[in-house]
This record gives structure tokens, sequence and C-alpha cells, in this order.
């Protein structure tokens, strides 16, 4: 019976291992040195957008004397509310902040409702001209919205709508639709041709399709687009100074306007108009994030 030994490894080979423990070496600590730079980055650049948002919420709490004594950008020595009182009551941010969900709230649902509808169509079922017509859509967003102040504004006058909070929704709607149709139509489309089919084998009509099986499988790229579309909307100061003239009907980006010539000195109350105005935008970010990110996240996948 004989016994068999390991044979040594060849000469080059032994050589060979200790370069690789050097490399392996080498490439983990420009790992780590390249995963340090990227937080310190990260971490700069999120403080450099953090401090202005820091700075309006400070000065917002402090008083006018404090802020007249010792500067805008010193440490501050008072704490008060009363700039919110003064821009929510005097101001008119109160009516101000009403006319803009007035608007913002039906012009998102009926865009959106819309936008859906359409995008079903287009995707789901072989029109004519069905490709014509999402790049119409898609092109009429392309143009300056300034080159069509001047038509809108004649169109809402002989429609006898100028100076509504109507004809304000229906800009907003008409203005916004064709981009929601085409990020709808390409979440639409990527949905699987057989779940249409076992439906319709079910007896589902076109409508039954629509709202429990397509809309359902959606709903990421719809919370994306609530959101997207909220904070354009309702931050658009652009068209509400165009087909609106009332400053009783005016929406929260314009009577922030308003505020800033009524405190021009008061930076306090000016501040704290700022974080009235910006809180809904917030407020709904924060609601659809979790969908917003899946939103984007399936988006980048298909």
């Amino acid at each position: 019976m004989t016994t068999t030994h390991a044979a040594a490894p060849p000469a080059d080979r032994a050589e060979a291992q200790p370069k690789r423990l050097r490399s392996a070496t080498a490439a983990g600590r420009r790992r780590i040195w390249g995963t340090v730079a990227f937080h310190t980055g990260a971490g700069l650049l999120s403080l450099l957008w953090l401090v202005p948002i820091a700075v309006v919420l400070i000065t917002s709490t402090r008083s006018f004397d404090d802020i007249a004594s010792h500067g805008l950008g010193s440490l501050p020595h008072s704490f008060t509310l009363g700039g919110f009182r003064a821009a929510w009551v005097d101001g008119g941010q109160k009516q101000a902040l009403i006319n803009s969900l007035i608007v913002t709230v039906p012009a998102v649902l009926l865009s959106l409702l819309l936008a859906s509808m359409a995008a079903f169509a287009l995707s789901r079922y072989d029109l004519p001209l069905r490709r014509a017509a999402l790049l119409v859509m898609l092109g009429g967003n392309l143009l300056p919205p300034q080159i069509l102040l001047i038509p809108v504004s004649k169109l809402t006058e002989q429609l006898g709508l100028y100076d509504t909070l109507p004809a304000l929704i229906g800009v907003q709607v008409g203005f916004g639709i064709g981009f929601y149709v085409f990020v709808l139509h390409g979440f639409m489309r990527a949905i699987p041709a057989e779940i249409q089919q076992a439906a319709v084998i079910d007896g589902a009509g076109p409508w039954q399709i629509y709202s429990r099986i397509i809309l359902p499988l959606t709903r990421p790229a719809l919370a994306a687009l609530t959101a997207l579309s909220f904070t354009w909307i309702f931050n658009d100061l652009l068209w509400a100074i165009t087909v609106l003239r009332s400053d009783s009907k005016m929406p929260i980006t314009a009577s922030l306007l308003g505020l800033q010539g009524q405190y021009v000195s008061q930076w306090n109350v000016v501040a704290a108009g700022s974080v009235i105005a910006a809180a809904p935008t917030v407020l709904v970010f924060l609601r659809f994030q979790r969908h917003f990110v899946a939103g984007l996240n399936l988006g980048a996948v298909k």
C-alpha cells in the first residue's frame, strides 16, 4: 500500500499569492476611502441645502427688535410666534392658503384621472394614430409657457372665466396632463397583456379592467405623480398672476409676493410666510415618500 503526498505548489504560484493579498488589501483601502469621501461630500452637500432652511426657520421665530438690534445673521436672542400670526391674519396667508388648496386638490385629482384614462386607452388598445397623439401631448410640454401667457389670458376672458379659480384649475390641468399621460403610458404598457386577456375571458369590460386591474397596478406611478403635481401646482406663480387679478383670489405664492411688499423690512414676518407656504408641499411629499421612491425605482427598471 503506497501513500501519496500532496505536491508542493509551483514556485510562481507561491510568489503570486502575496501579490494577490497586497492587491486585495489595496482595493479594500480604496473602497474604504471612496466610501468616506462619498459620505463626506454628501454630508457637506446636505448641510449646504439645510443651512438656508434653518436660517429661515430661526428667523421666523425671532422678534423684529431682535433682528434690528443684532442683525439677520446673528444668533437668536428671542423666541416668538408673532411673525406667524402677522403673516397668517394681517398678511392674508390664511385665505391665500385656502385658495391654493381649492385650486391644487381638484387640479391634481382631475389631471391624474384624465391622464390615467388616456394612458390606459393609448397603451392597452390598438387605436389609430395613438403614437402621434402621444407625441402631440408630450410636445405641448416642450413649449415655453411665456409665449402662451397672452393667449391664455385672452381665452379666459372670452370664456368669461377670467379672475376665477376654475380658470386657474383648467389651466393647470391643461398644461400638466400631457406629461402625466406620457409617464403613465410607460407604466401601463409594461403590464403583461395576459392579465388583461384573463380579465376579458372572465367577462370584464374596459371600465372594470381600467379601475380594478390596471389602475391598482400603477399605484406607485400615481403616487409619484401626485407628489410632483401637487408641488408644481401649489408652488406655481406664473399662471396665477396671468388669469387672476383680485387679491382675495390669489394663491399662496402670489400672496407671498404681496407679503414681501407689505412687510418689506420685517424679515421675521416674511420668513414666517415662507414657512407657511412651504409646509403643505413638505407634508404631501412626506406622506407619499415611500410610494414616490418606489415609483422612481420602478420607472428606472422599466
